[in-house]
């Protein structure tokens, strides 16, 4: 089967009765399945090259094509339906990329997608792809807005869609299949009010977060894949004064800010004379040039942690960026090592004692196992003591079971002690976060 179909049409449509998928309409699986592929693959291997088709001559196809299986008008309509989806949308994924409760869809092969919702992951078994070429056209199809391609000699792309989705796409001979990941872009979150309301935090975390941000806080995000880091990072970047100059800085784009006064980098998109990409630490060290009040870094990999570190030293305070870390601990320990591993030649303690003096907060994100995505610790760097950093948890989430239908019970709390950075607060104008702290602030999850 030809892997252009999705160029090969340009229909000129006309009025018909299509209705919304509803794959339950066809009681016998089976038939649906050989129906599809009949009238798609006749479609491909007849029409490749043709231009202008009219809906009449596709709705011919597929009459000549299930004539012998006697289909109801709304069997046949739902036949028209998945024929629109292939050539004017995103073939068998069009409904799943629609379907703003889907967080995450997953292809794995023509017959096993496995789409998130809620945090809970399972097989969608009323999609599928008729075969490999298939999930090519797809691929293809999704490909076309960002000018990019995939071939033997570029099997993988990480790419952002015209919707703000993340799409990871890898073929072979890296694969044994074409494999599809597509981590939809939630609208729905935008605010720190739309996280308290789905309890990924609480009230006080959220006010003394967005104090944090005022004032200038330098602040680390992290959390494993999937944890809600990126989400996070847009909310409180999106908190940046107006006035203020900001420098957003990433691989592939997907800091989405509100204000004006915004410069966006992205390593991905450019290249210097030898045709290498421009790494992620000469964007840091260039963005020092452009006059930034802030910066803003989308994932520390590696090298650009120093760079982003001397930032933090040297006058661009209240920078944002994420990392893949489990805890507080982890996050330091793994920013030490890529700095080491980037070949500079800096003694530990003088290391640690400049991260010290850099990084403020911390804050952990975590996917739970009911699926949930919560911040589940608010640190801060107090110290270095003998070498070893002093860390200390300023809001904590605990969990304390899990209930009948899955879901886990926790509370959160906050330490009875002032934090340090309380003095920071009282400074950039915030002295009221220290009355959160005279309060017994519990909540049950």
């Amino acid at each position: 089967m030809s892997s252009k179909l999705l160029d090969a049409f340009h229909i000129e449509k006309k009025e018909t009765s299509i209705i919304s998928s509803d794959y339950e309409i066809f009681a016998d699986k089976q038939l649906l399945e050989e129906i599809r592929s009949k009238v798609l693959e006749g479609l491909s291997n007849q029409r490749i090259g043709k231009k202008n088709i009219r809906f009449d001559i596709i709705e011919q196809e597929v009459l000549d094509k299930t004539y012998e299986y006697h289909l109801t008008s709304g069997e046949r309509n739902y036949i028209y339906h998945i024929i629109e989806n292939e050539l004017n949308g995103y073939g068998p994924l069009t409904e799943l990329i629609k379907d703003d409760n889907i967080t995450e869809i997953m292809v794995n092969s023509p017959k096993d997608i496995y789409i998130e919702t809620d945090g809970v992951i399972k097989k969608d078994s009323s999609v599928s792809f008729i075969n490999e070429d298939h999930i090519l056209r797809t691929i293809e199809k999704l490909l076309e807005p960002s000018g990019k391609t995939m071939d033997i000699h570029n099997p993988i792309i990480d790419v952002i869609l015209e919707d703000g989705s993340r799409m990871n796409a890898m073929i072979p001979p890296i694969s044994k299949t074409p494999i599809l990941t597509i981590r939809k872009f939630q609208q729905s979150i935008e605010s720190m009010d739309t996280l308290v309301g789905v309890g990924a935090l609480t009230p006080y975390m959220a006010r003394f977060l967005e104090a944090a941000v005022l004032a200038k806080l330098n602040i680390i995000i992290c959390g494993s894949s999937g944890s809600g880091k990126t989400t996070l990072l847009n909310i409180l970047s999106n908190l940046i004064p107006e006035k203020e100059r900001i420098v957003t800085i990433e691989g592939v784009r997907e800091i989405k800010l509100h204000q004006e006064n915004v410069i966006s980098l992205a390593s991905d998109e450019a290249r210097n004379e030898q045709g290498k990409n421009i790494t992620l630490s000469a964007l840091v060290q260039n963005s020092l040039r452009m006059r930034p009040d802030r910066i803003v870094l989308g994932e520390m990999k590696g090298g650009e942690a120093y760079s982003l570190l001397q930032a933090m030293n040297t006058g661009v305070e209240g920078s944002i960026t994420t990392l893949h870390a489990n805890n507080s601990k982890e996050a330091m320990e793994r920013i030490e090592t890529m700095i080491l591993m980037a070949g500079l030649d800096i003694p530990t303690n003088a290391l640690r004692e400049y991260m010290n003096r850099g990084i403020d907060i911390i804050v952990q994100t975590m996917r739970l196992r009911d699926g949930k995505r919560k911040i589940t610790a608010i640190s801060e760097v107090v110290d270095v003591k003998d070498g070893e950093f002093v860390l200390e948890d300023i809001f904590i989430f605990k969990t304390e079971g899990m209930t009948e239908n899955g879901a886990l019970l926790g509370e959160y709390s906050s330490l009875s002690k002032n934090p340090s950075c309380l003095k920071k607060l009282a400074e950039a104008g915030f002295p009221e976060i220290k009355e959160l702290f005279k309060k017994t602030k519990v909540k049950k999850e």
